[in-house]
């Protein structure tokens, strides 16, 4: 007797996304410079019926968490590791701004490798299109 191959963690993720009937979940990347942007594709993709997820930190922006250049580094490493953890969750990818920078760029490459699709406010700045 054969048995099927044990799924993957990906595959019971999916799973249990359709057991529990939720939505699409979308991750917003892109350069925290396009965080009014960014709000805005929040507010248009909940309206279409998608679960957003999003970067939570300006780090351009001053705040105490992030004053020490030490701390702030560590943070950065920290927030980077999350965000990929977010587009690990999500279904699907949505790249905000007409700029891509180097941490967009390998964000969205590492999308690409897990097979998400990515959608992009300003296509033309995909280089693979």
């Amino acid at each position: 007797m054969t048995y099927p191959p044990p799924l993957t963690p990906e595959e019971k993720l999916a799973d249990a996304k359709g057991l529990l009937s939720l939505p699409p979940t979308v991750v917003i990347c892109g350069s925290t410079r396009f965080m009014a942007e960014m709000s805005e594709a929040d507010l248009r993709e909940t309206a279409a019926g998608r679960i957003v997820v999003k970067p939570g930190c300006d780090m351009k922006s001053p705040h105490g968490l992030w004053s020490d250049p030490a701390e702030a580094e560590a943070l950065k490493v920290r927030l980077d590791d999350l965000h990929r953890a977010k587009i690990r969750l999500a279904d699907e990818v949505l790249v905000v701004g007409d700029y891509i920078g180097d941490s967009t760029r390998a964000e969205i490459a590492y999308a690409r490798s897990l097979g998400k699709p990515v959608r992009f406010t300003h296509p033309e700045v995909d280089a693979d299109a």
